[in-house]
């Protein structure tokens, strides 16, 4: 919203969690609507009704999971009334889903790490017998365990992992009859500062149109959640790797990629695939190559010659993310507060701290510094 706004465009939100912050932000109105996943029909008239009353036929871009699968399920219904890329679309269905966008992978010979997606206690006994420990275990869609009941440890957690087979299979049994479908996985062995992301956006007939490589220097959680600071590299074996696999899927729209370098052989292997904008494609714009706005002038036929990175030297910072981050990183020793601190000692460019958005910003100061307060508490015992 915020990089559609300062290019001048009329920019509406649309999401169906209303504590977002885009519904608070000065970068242009959002609205409430239906869930999709538990109100198709609903969320499908929603949606015609918000064209209709814009008096227009809108750019729709998804910036969520559940919308990007939204889009691919009632592609149809919502061509008439939203420009986006059908040729496509279906393709980025796919590749919201864990279990699919590794098949998709593994079809077009993108490197991933052993993966299996089961369905019972059986198939996950036999992956078991023969995966090299450590693993992981993760849900196809991340909302589907956001809605496991209260108390279940596995509710709004984004992963877990094991060391051996009795760990995993106490995992398992929080959501074998609730959730049995999940994703297993071998570990990517390295620290969060061996993983990078392609941001990137294609055109017509997969023509790439702008991109960047990022790597990561923190996450949270630690070892296997989101960016929290990210800096620009040229890292072409990556842009190689990740350009190659979605050209050979035919993609068009936004897509990052993450992918991890294996510290035992120096591999490039696939994390995830994200088909929308997220909050690392943030600093996409800050490195010179503004996605969101390159693949709106794509959907209305304006396409122009690929742009690439500008700037370096700076940061990018997802704060709330990085204040519940950097307490894990010098709990476990893995920084210390003076490597923190220099760590800093660059521009900064941040996905939530914007003087210029302040009703979003006070939530992430407010929010982000009470978890960094009752971590430090914790830290001395208290």
């Amino acid at each position: 919203m915020r990089d559609l706004t300062r290019a001048g465009l009329q920019v509406v939100g649309v999401d169906c969690e209303p504590e977002h912050e885009g519904f608070r932000s000065v970068y242009g109105e959002s609205r409430l609507c239906p869930n999709p996943d538990h109100q198709p029909d609903a969320w499908v008239a929603f949606m015609i009704a918000l064209a209709r009353e814009l008096g227009a036929r809108p750019v729709i871009i998804p910036a969520a999971d559940i919308f990007v699968t939204a889009l691919g399920r009632h592609a149809q219904a919502l061509a008439p009334h939203y420009i986006f890329s059908m040729e496509s679309i279906a393709v980025q269905a796919r590749l919201a889903t864990k279990d699919q966008q590794y098949a998709l992978a593994a079809a077009a010979n993108l490197p991933i790490p052993r993966t299996v997606a089961v369905t019972c206690l059986a198939e996950v006994e036999a992956y078991l017998a023969t995966v090299r420990f450590p693993c992981l275990m993760k849900p196809h869609h991340q909302r589907e365990w956001e809605q496991l009941p209260a108390g279940n440890p596995l509710r709004r957690v984004k992963l877990v992992t094991a060391e051996n087979a009795e760990e995993m299979l106490d995992w398992y049994a929080h959501t074998s009859s609730l959730r049995p479908e999940v994703v297993l996985q071998e570990i990517v062995a390295g620290g969060d500062d061996a993983k990078y992301c392609y941001l990137s956006v294609y055109g017509q007939n997969s023509r790439r149109l702008g991109y960047c490589v990022v790597r990561e220097l923190r996450a949270h959680p630690i070892g296997f959640g989101s960016a929290s600071v990210v800096e620009p590299v040229v890292d072409e074996e990556i842009a190689t790797i990740c350009d190659t696999f979605l050209r050979r899927v035919g993609y068009v729209g936004i897509c990052e990629i993450e992918v991890k370098r294996d510290v035992r052989d120096h591999g490039v292997r696939l994390i995830e695939a994200n088909p929308r904008y997220s909050v690392t494609a943030d600093a996409a714009p800050y490195a010179g190559v503004p996605i969101g706005l390159l693949h709106y002038q794509s959907l209305l036929g304006q396409e122009g010659a690929e742009q690439t990175t500008t700037r370096f030297g700076f940061r990018h910072v997802a704060l709330r993310r990085e204040l519940a981050a950097v307490h894990q990183y010098t709990e476990r020793g893995i920084s210390t507060w003076v490597d923190l601190w220099d760590s800093y000692q660059t521009p900064l460019e941040f996905f939530d701290f914007d003087l210029e958005d302040p009703r979003p910003t006070w939530s992430t100061v407010n929010l982000g510094l009470r978890a960094f307060l009752r971590n430090t508490l914790k830290s001395f015992g208290l």
